[in-house]
């Protein structure tokens, strides 16, 4: 069974988007975007919420069609209609049985791609595996949290820091399950 990670930039206080999805804060270039986009292609399988998939949008994305070409990419929602052909998959269920099916089925790491609330149930629930931050020394005061609706503080086991310099950190944490 494939490990899930949730790769993500995040602000010091705590945020992956400011108000109204604000993503502009966040490092746009240099090398902790060029790490990022290297760990990119080590994953096999993307999956994500409705924000975040239409989050994609803003950015000239088409209903349907998949953000990482290279990935099977599910986007978790009870809700979301795409076209008949899109190159993206909608699952309705994010019980412990759809995530491990997921799991199973692909042929290498899961990458979460977002957004918060997904984050925060898949940790509660101990589908997440590692952790890896792109810190951003910016403070946003509100917006989307890292885990939305957790109420689980799992052990974390510090496996990597990288500085970049000028603040930016990227740190990797294995999450250690409570048996």
């Amino acid at each position: 069974m494939q490990q899930i990670i949730y790769d993500v930039a995040v602000s010091i206080d705590g945020y992956i988007s400011g108000p109204g999805g604000d993503i502009s804060q966040f490092a746009q270039e240099g090398a902790v975007v060029e790490d990022y986009s290297a760990r990119l292609e080590t994953y096999a399988t993307a999956i994500m919420g409705r924000a975040t998939y239409e989050f994609g949008y803003r950015f000239g994305m088409q209903p349907g069609q998949n953000p990482y070409a290279h990935m099977e990419t599910i986007v978790l929602s009870k809700s979301l209609d795409l076209p008949d052909g899109a190159e993206v998959t909608v699952q309705s269920s994010s019980d412990a049985e759809a995530i491990d099916a997921i799991r199973t089925r692909s042929s290498g790491p899961v990458y979460l791609c977002g957004g918060g609330a997904l984050a925060g149930s898949l940790l509660s629930a101990g589908h997440i595996d590692v952790l890896r931050l792109k810190r951003a020394p910016i403070v946003l005061g509100e917006g989307v949290m890292l885990f939305g609706g957790t109420g689980k503080s799992p052990r974390l086991e510090h496996t990597e820091t990288r500085d970049y310099g000028d603040g930016y950190l990227f740190q990797e944490f294995r999450i250690r399950q409570e048996v």
